[in-house]
């Protein structure tokens, strides 16, 4: 159910009620075409899915929804949970403990099936990035029916053995940020960050850059929110039996020169999904720089196009 809307940048922001929580969303183009659901990353807001790499879905014939996860961009935030203690759950984690969280993944994914539920949208392609590959994931696993197709960006299942990030990158996602109040200070480190873990084939010129940053630091970032999300993720653990269960058909893509979540995630995924096909991009880091956006969408939009000629093919055959 719409609540509300507010006026953003490149289009309107709109709020529905979305599993007992208030959502952010904007949904572009033609509420007539084929709907397709953009799933953020960890701390990501919906204005991270760039406006031109989304202007080419819609072109390509799609109704595009991005949305802001909770505890991220002007969705509800969970702040009755409090200000976890990551250190400790990283502990945990390392000694296969329990980690306890106020939300898992699982719930994030049911915001998203909520969100399509409040549009009045039976199924939709679904794709997510990072942290959102995840929660896309768990939709085609645990929602197969209201998932036409899934497409997992710089994703991974989770599995503890795989290689984590670059050291330099590690160090530098582990350095005090600037305090909340110092915007300037908040988009230089966040630049220096996102240029840590870009792409170093395709570096995202430096307007454009800050122009991105600002953007998101000016609209809603939030320092806790996105330890909260964090949590999230230790505490759901890896994906490595659900992934096989899934039947929907799959994209993974993935850049060659990830430096934080490095390509073997990709190759994982692909192999415990049950005919999933990998895409590895040279030069792609962990980002959506605008050189790669006819790429990608391209990518996307024949996996999907593919998908629904398999659907219709299954459906005239029944």
């Amino acid at each position: 159910m719409q609540v509300n809307t507010q006026a953003s940048m490149n289009a309107t922001t709109q709020f529905a009620t979305s599993n007992g929580i208030r959502i952010a969303y904007e949904a572009l183009g033609d509420s007539r075409d084929t709907p397709l659901l953009l799933i953020m990353g960890l701390g990501a807001q919906l204005v991270d899915w760039p406006d031109s790499f989304c202007e080419l879905l819609v072109d390509s014939g799609y109704y595009v929804i991005r949305f802001d996860n909770r505890d991220s961009g002007l969705s509800e935030r969970m702040d009755h949970l409090g200000k976890p203690n990551l250190p400790l759950a990283y502990m945990k984690s390392l000694m296969l403990m329990p980690v306890n969280s106020g939300y898992l993944l699982d719930d994030m994914a049911a915001d998203a099936i909520g969100l399509l539920d409040a549009l009045d949208i039976p199924r939709a392609h679904v794709v997510g990035a990072s942290m959102g590959g995840m929660i896309a994931q768990i939709m085609a696993a645990r929602h197969p029916q209201r998932v036409m197709s899934l497409t997992s960006i710089m994703s991974t299942s989770g599995r503890r053995s795989l290689p984590g990030p670059l050291p330099r990158v590690r160090e530098a996602m582990m350095a005090r940020p600037p305090r909340a109040g110092d915007v300037e200070a908040l988009v230089a480190h966040s630049m220096q960050l996102f240029r840590l873990i870009g792409s170093p084939g395709y570096p995202i010129p430096e307007v454009e850059l800050r122009r991105r940053v600002g953007n998101a630091v000016g609209r809603g970032a939030s320092r806790v929110g996105t330890a909260r999300q964090l949590l999230a993720v230790t505490a759901s653990g890896d994906r490595i039996a659900l992934l096989p269960t899934i039947r929907v058909p799959t994209l993974v893509i993935h850049g060659s020169d990830d430096p934080l979540v490095p390509v073997f995630a990709a190759r994982d995924v692909a192999r415990l999904v049950p005919g999933a096909v990998l895409h590895e991009i040279p030069g792609m880091g962990h980002d959506l720089p605008p050189q790669l956006d006819v790429q990608l969408t391209t990518l996307i939009d024949a996996h999907c196009s593919a998908a629904a000629n398999t659907a219709e093919t299954d459906t005239e055959t029944t």
